[in-house]
């Protein structure tokens, strides 16, 4: 498969921070299953994602796209911002 084929992953999180200069961390959320007891249990992961414009607030709901390297911890692009906070 060639590399304009690949299909990159994309993830839907919240604002946590946007104190860096282009650069926001989005906390991403899932629930997941416990393999012994069975109930679900809700994990979490911070991305630092890469907002050209800035355009970015506490709190809101964003979808961000996997992209090659752009610094030691962004890796991340923002696609689109679904839910803007008030």
């Amino acid at each position: 498969m060639s590399a304009e084929g690949k299909v990159k992953r994309s993830l839907t999180g919240t604002v946590v921070s946007n104190k860096g200069e282009k650069t926001v961390v989005v906390e991403v959320t899932r629930k997941v299953r416990h393999r012994i007891y069975k109930k679900y249990i809700t994990k979490s992961k911070k991305f630092h994602a890469h907002d050209e414009a800035n355009t970015c607030n506490i709190g809101d709901i964003v979808k961000i796209v996997e992209s090659k390297p752009i610094s030691k911890l962004k890796t991340w692009v923002l696609d689109t911002v679904i839910e803007k906070t008030k």
